[in-house]
């Protein structure tokens, strides 16, 4: 019996595979800039599995960071990179390919 070696293979982003951080992702491209506060409210996470998956995202360069000063007050706030917009595309429409089926509208994410 001849085995079907014709499969095609689909990688995921490990990155993004990461439930919380798909959320995370998902959040700023909605929001476009978000709080530390914000975020953490808003994906009900503590801070240290916050900042974790923070620092995951900026390594990859998907996300990107600017400090704000109000008064006395430094605030840093969150931001979704070219980089990071054109890995959910890839992530979404892998996605898709894997299941056979459109499930996501990818012009939302699309570049």
């Amino acid at each position: 019996m001849k085995r079907n070696t014709s499969t095609t293979m689909f990688s995921l982003d490990t990155i993004l595979h990461q439930p919380h951080r798909t959320q995370l992702i998902a959040c700023l491209l909605e929001r476009k800039e978000a709080s530390f506060t914000e975020l953490k409210l808003n994906l009900q996470m503590t801070d240290g599995n916050l900042e974790a998956h923070l620092k995951k995202l900026m390594s990859a360069k998907y996300i990107t960071s600017r400090k704000n000063t109000t008064g006395t007050r430094k605030q840093t706030s969150y931001l979704l990179t070219e980089t990071g917009h054109a890995a959910l595309f890839c992530y979404t429409s892998t996605l898709q390919q894997l299941l056979g089926v459109q499930l996501f509208d990818n012009s939302v994410v699309g570049l």
